[in-house]
């Protein structure tokens, strides 16, 4: 399993914009095109010096060549919309991590 995550520094001027058109729109369609199974939305708990809020979203899925299918058809395009409609105001960084063993409690 593969984690596509990006780290995002959203200003205070858009925060909101971006925030509801991340829950509405752009998480739904990142979901739709079918190489995601799942997504978390969170918020990073530290306070930036550059100021605005720094948000993760992890997208997971089940095989690289779902990941690669992502990056090859579908992540320059949806890049350049998010940039299109937040500009400066928001900076990315992606990350890909590739799960090794998951473990939890049971009760």
């Amino acid at each position: 399993m593969y984690i596509y995550n990006v780290t995002s520094n959203v200003s205070d001027a858009v925060h909101e914009t971006w925030i509801a058109w991340m829950k509405q729109e752009h998480i739904p369609q990142v979901l739709s095109i079918g190489t995601f199974y799942e997504a978390k939305l969170t918020r990073v708990l530290i306070e930036e010096e550059m100021g605005g809020q720094t948000y993760s979203v992890q997208y997971r899925a089940k095989t690289r060549e779902a990941l690669d299918t992502y990056y090859s058809e579908f992540a320059e395009s949806l890049r350049t919309e998010a940039f299109k409609k937040f500009g400066e105001n928001v900076l990315a960084f992606r990350t890909e991590l590739e799960v090794i063993d998951e473990y939890s409690v049971t009760k």
